[in-house]
């Protein structure tokens, strides 16, 4: 099911050529399948409209870090993540958060991003 969860977050590698920076603005593209996210964390209703909205609004930070340039790009999507990050703590219990934090980590990794 982990293996499946981590499929979900992460759609595929960025193509990083062996710089740290991440070129590629499709790496920034954060869309998830919410029903499966919602199965792996074994959300309820309100946290499940709570975890959608700050998503949502996750997505549309990360579209704008895409779009910036060098040092405010990175910035951006930092600034994007902490964010997520302190939302979704507010509305996880300790356990999906925790299971949570290795998705999205697990994604960034991936894209290249961290």
């Amino acid at each position: 099911m982990m293996i499946a969860a981590m499929m979900v977050m992460s759609i595929a590698n960025a193509t990083n050529d062996g710089d740290d920076k991440v070129e590629n603005t499709s790496a920034y593209d954060m869309s998830v399948n919410m029903r499966k996210l919602a199965v792996v964390l074994d959300l309820n209703m309100d946290q499940m409209e709570a975890v959608q909205d700050i998503h949502h609004q996750f997505c549309n930070e990360m579209t704008m870090a895409a779009m910036a340039k060098g040092d405010e790009r990175d910035a951006m999507a930092e600034k994007a993540i902490k964010k997520d990050v302190r939302y979704m703590h507010y509305v996880l219990d300790e356990k999906q958060y925790k299971k949570y934090l290795l998705l999205l980590n697990t994604t960034l990794h991936n894209r290249g991003l961290r």
